[in-house]
């Protein structure tokens, strides 16, 4: 399915597209990546095509590909499967602290000096008031 949304990717690319696309929920390993791609390559559903300036090999759908999602009808991505989790506390939470470390890194990365101190504050207040939370203080 994400061949079809962005083609062609490598095994590492797609890695990281189902990461970003789940929220971190889904990290496919390479000894989970890489068979399966043998395997649809196998099946004729992808095939691998040469990519400029890039080592390795990339893969992008074939018709048969093609015809096989478009079988499959308006089945959900699979790294839409946590939606169906929304009311799952410990699946919010994950994707919540998940979102906050993709904010933390930002400002680490792109913040100024004055935000970068900003931001710490915020995050020993929230890991103080966590703790008072459980200690069950306001």
């Amino acid at each position: 399915m994400l061949l079809s949304l962005e083609s062609p990717l490598n095994g590492y690319q797609l890695m990281q597209g189902l990461e970003e696309r789940s929220d971190g929920r889904w990290r496919p390993s390479p000894g989970s990546v890489y068979p399966a791609l043998q395997q649809l390559e196998d099946e004729g559903l992808i095939h691998s095509v040469p990519t400029e300036g890039e080592s390795g090999r990339s893969f992008e759908l074939t018709d048969a590909g093609r015809t096989h999602l478009s079988e499959r009808g308006d089945q959900k991505a699979p790294w839409e499967e946590g939606a169906d989790e929304e009311g799952n506390p410990r699946q919010r939470f994950r994707s919540s602290i998940h979102a906050l470390m993709r904010a933390v890194m930002h400002v680490a990365q792109d913040g100024t000096p004055e935000q970068t101190e900003e931001a710490l504050k915020i995050l020993e207040e929230a890991r103080r008031k966590l703790y008072y939370l459980l200690a069950g203080e306001e």
